[in-house]
């Protein structure tokens, strides 16, 4: 084949793995050769609405087969897929439509109204709606020309129209695939560009330091468009002909219920998920000894969630990394979790990570500096962003992270945290990684994330915000007491203050720069 991309995947697994389920969601059970032929008349469709090779082709929606089946459709076609996080607000799904020029839309027919408005103003000409998962594909009508969107075309309907011939268009592994928009703290996202070698050599380095088989059963609770589910679970799954069942959003109970239905083997998350799981009413009563491999990105497992999977003979891989890697960069094998609790692992196997020194000599053992990455799962640039991606690299090739980090005497990386959530109080740099690592040693925290707050006497200082674990009872003095003698007086939080819940992205991770403006305006 010609196409050396993500869109010729499925279609060289197709006799590989005739009859073998590839995806099952949303009441829809796809085989290999099933799922290859709805992808190739989805291509035919998308051609014949003018996608060709570098057109964009977005898209709105929760975990899905449609999903699936738009990305490799989009890369059989030599186009590159853009897909949106649903929680963006229309005016910031306008601003990925319109900054990557997306001429196709393929959305979830529950977010039609999301969809509309996002369209205003950009250079959409087709939309096509997947119907929601229970009852008949939604109809369009009453959503032709609103705000200047097209017509809704019924995504179903589309593909039943269209042939399935098979396309090779050619496709080399530096050609663009996906352009991911990563969520700044100040102004418009930056579209990462990935390209279809970026995605293979990340599901390369998964199958080399994680356990991925063709017997592999993924659940997926994480979203798609999320750059860790896709890259780090999805992708790999299918590159080895396993089984991907999809969930459209995560609830315990049913993941409880799905691990023990399904056979799940594998399953992915960050350490929120599996503490709400072994807090459930159905943990002890779940069959869960189908499970080999969990894996948990973020943040490292607290204490107490290691030990309570741990009772039932469960143990966690983890790791480190980011949209611009494609998305890892390291990896902690499940071996490791206690005798390195807290690191985010080895660099992966065909990616190379640093620590930026003084000078241009790397950082020792235990220094701390910005974490510097290279490999062929690197992007080369942000779309149309030539100055920042001036500014993401040194020497030419090494991505520089934005996040601080050391390696121990055994080359295993530690995280100390996000160059920007540094705390710098009367000169002193505070890590709140570390300092929300000892909180979590509390039964009674649920979750914590540490943010610097003005001071007029030290610049700024620590503040925590917590959210009490349900029932539990915690008051501000318990936590100064818990961190007594366990770190240098000015990384103590010199106020808590405990909250309902906290802001997250659609990945699970704290949104702090929300938290930050909260605790300027009070």
């Amino acid at each position: 084949m010609r196409n050396e991309g993500l869109g010729s995947w499925i279609h060289r697994r197709r006799v590989k793995s005739a009859g073998v389920t590839a995806v099952t969601g949303a009441g829809i059970e796809l085989t290999y050769d099933q799922l290859a032929e709805r992808i190739e008349r989805l291509a035919s469709a998308l051609a014949a609405r003018g996608v060709s090779p570098g057109s964009r082709v977005a898209y709105l929606g929760n975990n899905h087969p449609a999903f699936l089946e738009s990305l490799f459709a989009a890369g059989s076609l030599g186009a590159v897929f853009v897909p949106l996080n649903t929680r963006l607000a229309p005016p910031e799904v306008r601003f990925a439509l319109q900054d990557s020029g997306s001429t196709v839309l393929i959305h979830a027919a529950e977010l039609d109204s999301l969809a509309v408005l996002g369209c205003t103003d950009s250079p959409v000409t087709h939309r096509l709606m997947v119907a929601p998962e229970e009852g008949p594909a939604a109809s369009p009508a009453g959503t032709e020309t609103v705000s200047g969107a097209p017509a809704a075309e019924p995504y179903e309907a589309v593909l039943q129209d269209a042939d399935a011939e098979p396309r090779d268009v050619e496709v080399g592994l530096e050609d663009p695939a996906i352009i991911l928009y990563t969520s700044g703290t100040t102004g418009n996202p930056k579209g990462a560009l990935l390209t279809h070698g970026n995605m293979t050599w990340n599901s390369v380095n998964v199958l080399v330091d994680y356990d991925v088989s063709s017997e592999t059963v993924a659940l997926m609770i994480a979203p798609l468009f999320h750059v860790a589910s896709l890259g780090m679970g999805a992708l790999p799954v299918l590159l080895k002909g396993g089984k991907l069942v999809l969930h459209s959003r995560f609830e315990p109970g049913a993941t409880l219920a799905a691990i023990e239905e399904h056979r799940i083997t594998s399953l992915s998350g960050v350490p929120t998920t599996y503490q709400m799981l072994a807090e459930h009413p159905g943990w002890e009563s779940t069959d869960l000894s189908s499970l080999r491999m969990l894996t948990c990105g973020g943040s490292p497992v607290p204490a107490r969630v290691l030990d309570a999977y741990e009772e039932r003979g469960l143990s966690f891989s983890g790791g480190y990394g980011m949209t611009e890697t494609s998305p890892g960069a390291t990896a902690l094998p499940a071996r490791y979790s206690r005798a390195k609790a807290g690191s985010a692992g080895l660099p992966h196997f065909f990616t190379d990570v640093r620590i930026a020194g003084s000078g241009e000599a790397p950082a020792g053992p235990g220094e701390v500096g910005e974490i510097q990455i290279r490999g062929g799962n690197v992007i080369r640039e942000y779309w149309n962003r030539p100055d920042a991606t001036s500014a993401a690299f040194s020497d030419g090739a090494w991505f520089n992270s934005g996040d601080m980090g050391y390696f121990d005497d055994d080359g295993f990386l530690y995280i100390s945290d996000r160059i920007k959530d540094m705390i710098i109080s009367g000169g002193e740099n505070v890590y709140p990684a570390q300092v929300e690592q000892l909180i979590m040693e509390l039964r009674e925290v649920s979750a914590v994330a540490v943010i610097g707050v003005p001071d007029e006497r030290w610049g700024e200082v620590p503040h925590a915000v917590i959210v009490r674990a349900e029932g539990a009872e915690l008051d501000e003095k318990a936590v100064l007491d818990h961190l007594e003698g366990k770190l240098a007086r000015y990384k103590v939080p010199k106020s808590v203050e405990f909250r309902e819940s906290l802001p997250t992205t659609a990945s699970g991770k704290i949104r702090k720069a929300d938290l930050r403006q909260n605790a300027l305006r009070a």
